[in-house]
C-alpha cells in the first residue's frame, strides 16, 4: 500500500494528513500558532516557530503510523497565500513573515502604481495590488526597512520555506506564485518587466512549477526532527485556496466553493484567464498550466464569528453559537452585519474599511448579533456570486468547505442567499486532501488530479436545498446590505485616523 501526506499550512495552525492511496484517512495531527501583531494593522509570524508546529505533527504522524512510513510515497503542500517570507543569504529569514491579512502597505501600493500605472499592471497580473500581498510587503520593507531588504537574497510563501526546510531547495508554484501580485497570469511565469521596472533584482524570485512537480527529497536533517524518511519524495503543492479545490474534488468549470476559514472566499475553475474588468475579485493559475481559479476574497469570514463568540458572547464553542443562531428569525429582527474587522478585499479592496452592526435596537439579544454575524459573512460571499455572474460564470450548485461547513446554519444561510444547492466534503480536511492527492499524481499514481479526485474525493450525500420564501426575504435584505458600505466609506475613513 502507498501513503501520501498532506501538510496544510493555515493562518491559526498547520495539520499534517497521512492518506492511504485510496483516500482513506490514516491519521492527522494539528498544532496551533500565533499571529503577531506588532501594530493594529500589522499582522506577521515567527517562521521558526510555524516550523517547530509542522515538526511536531510530523512527529506525532510517523510516531504513531512508523509501519506506514516504510510505504511512504510523497508529500506535499497547501499554504496561506500572499505572504512575504524574506530569506537571507544563510537559509534564514531576515525578519517575520509579513502575512495576507497585514495592512500597513498603503504607501507601498501608491508607490508601485507611481511608477508603473495602475491598468498596466493590473493587464499583466489581472489583478489589482492589496496590502498583504508579496510585492506590496516586499516594496514596503524595501521602503521602510532598507536593512532587512539589503539582507534578503530570496523571497519566499509560506510553505514555500516549510519545503525549503524540509529539502533544502528553493522553488514556488503557479497558484502561489500568481498570487505575490508580481507574476504573468496569462502566460505563466515571473512579470519580469515589471520587475525590472520597480527595481528589483530577478534572482530574489525563485522557480517557478507545477504543484505536481517534484520539488526534492527530505534531508538528513529533516528526517531527524520529523521522523520522516529520508530522501522520500517532496511535490511541490500550492496555495490553500488551490489546494481546497482539489480537496473537494473540483477540477473542472461549473461548481462553485464557498469556503469559511479565519477568511472566507467564493472559488471557481475556468478554462481561459477570466478576470473581472473592474478587478474586484482575483485570477490566479491553478495547480496546472492552462487553467485558471477565479476567486472572490473577503477578509474576515469565521474570524468575524470568532471575535464574537470570544469577546462579546463568551460561549464554550461553536455548536452553542449555532444553537443561538436558531433561536432568531431569519434577518436577525432588522440586524445587518458588515464583516470588514480586517478591511475588505472583495468587492471594495478597502483596508480601511470596518464592521458595522446596522439596525440595533432594545429588542436585540445575543441571538440576533450571532445570526445576524452569520448572515453578513454570507451576505459577502453573494457580492462575489453577483460579480461572477456579471462575468458569466454561472453556479447551480455550491460546495460547503472550511470550519464553516461544519455548522448547519451557515448550509442553510448559502443555500438560501444562493438560491442553489449546498454540499459538502464527506471528509473535512479538504486542505490537506488536496495536497496528499497533489502528492499521488506528483508521485505518477494517477494520471492527473481529475483522475485522482473521482478515485479519492467523494461528497456527502446530504444536499442543502434553498427555500423559495426564505430567499426572496433575503434578496430585500441584501439591497440594504450594498448599500451600507457605499454610503459609510467616508466616516470609516475619517474614523480610523
Amino acid at each position: 500500500m502507498r501513503y501520501y501526506l498532506g501538510i496544510d499550512l493555515g493562518t491559526s495552525s498547520v495539520k499534517s494528513l497521512l492518506m492511504d492511496i485510496d483516500g482513506n484517512m490514516i491519521g492527522v495531527a494539528q498544532r496551533g500558532y500565533d499571529i503577531i501583531k506588532p501594530e493594529q494593522t500589522w499582522a506577521q509570524q515567527d517562521m521558526q516557530s510555524l516550523w517547530s508546529a509542522v515538526c511536531e505533527t510530523l512527529r506525532e504522524i510517523t510516531g504513531k503510523y512508523a509501519g506506514c512510513m516504510k510505504e511512504l510515497d510523497g508529500i506535499s503542500f497547501s499554504g496561506q497565500m500572499h505572504g512575504l517570507v524574506p530569506l537571507g543569504r544563510d537559509g534564514v529569514p531576515v525578519r517575520e513573515a509579513i502575512i495576507w491579512a497585514d495592512q500597513r502597505s498603503t504607501d507601498a501600493i501608491r508607490e508601485i502604481y507611481g511608477i508603473i500605472p495602475e491598468e498596466e499592471y493590473r493587464n499583466v497580473t489581472l489583478n489589482s495590488i492589496s496590502t498583504g500581498f508579496l510585492i506590496s510587503s516586499l516594496i514596503w520593507m524595501r521602503r521602510h526597512e532598507p536593512a532587512n531588504f539589503e539582507k534578503t537574497a530570496h523571497v519566499l510563501l509560506p510553505k514555500d520555506y516549510i519545503r525549503f526546510r524540509m529539502t533544502g531547495e528553493l522553488c514556488t508554484d503557479l497558484s502561489d506564485a500568481a498570487s505575490t501580485l508580481v507574476f504573468d497570469t496569462v502566460h505563466m511565469d515571473w512579470a519580469w518587466e515589471l520587475i525590472d521596472r520597480l527595481g528589483l533584482d530577478r534572482s530574489l524570485f525563485v522557480p517557478c512549477l507545477e504543484a505536481c512537480a517534484p520539488a526534492g527529497r527530505i534531508t538528513a536533517d529533516c528526517a531527524a526532527q520529523t521522523g520522516l524518511p529520508e530522501g522520500t519524495r517532496v511535490i511541490c503543492g500550492g496555495g490553500d485556496t488551490i489546494v481546497q479545490a482539489i480537496g473537494n474534488g473540483v477540477t473542472r468549470p461549473g461548481t462553485m466553493i464557498s469556503n469559511i476559514g479565519t477568511s472566507s472566499q467564493i472559488v471557481t475553475i475556468a478554462d481561459e484567464p477570466l478576470y473581472d474588468r473592474s478587478f474586484r475579485t482575483n485570477t490566479f493559475n491553478y495547480a496546472k498550466k492552462g487553467q485558471w481559479l477565479i476567486m472572490g476574497a473577503n477578509l474576515s469570514g469565521g474570524v468575524s464569528l470568532k471575535w464574537l463568540k470570544n469577546n462579546v458572547i463568551g460561549a464554550e464553542d461553536y455548536e452553542v453559537m449555532d444553537e443561538l443562531a436558531l433561536k432568531a428569525e431569519p434577518g436577525s429582527g432588522g440586524l445587518l452585519f458588515l464583516p470588514y474587522l480586517s478591511g475588505e478585499r472583495t468587492p471594495w479592496n478597502d483596508p480601511d474599511a470596518r464592521g458595522i452592526y446596522f439596525g440595533l435596537s432594545l429588542k436585540h439579544a445575543q441571538p440576533e448579533l450571532v445570526r445576524s454575524t452569520m448572515e453578513g459573512i454570507i451576505f459577502n460571499q453573494k457580492s462575489s456570486l453577483e460579480i461572477f455572474s456579471e462575468m458569466g460564470i454561472s453556479c447551480d450548485q455550491v460546495i460547503a468547505s472550511g470550519g464553516g461547513a461544519r455548522g448547519p446554519v451557515f448550509r442553510q444561510l448559502e443555500a438560501d442567499m444562493f438560491d442553489c444547492e449546498v454540499r459538502t466534503n464527506s471528509i473535512n480536511e479538504q486542505g490537506c486532501i488536496g495536497a496528499a492527492i497533489i502528492a499521488a499524481v506528483g508521485c505518477g499514481s494517477f494520471d492527473d488530479y481529475a483522475q485522482a479526485c473521482s478515485h479519492i474525493v467523494h461528497l456527502s450525500d446530504e444536499v442543502v436545498e434553498p427555500d423559495p420564501k426564505r430567499h426572496l426575504f433575503y434578496e430585500e435584505r441584501y439591497s440594504v446590505f450594498k448599500e451600507l458600505y457605499p454610503v459609510t466609506r467616508d466616516l470609516m475613513h475619517r474614523n480610523t485616523k
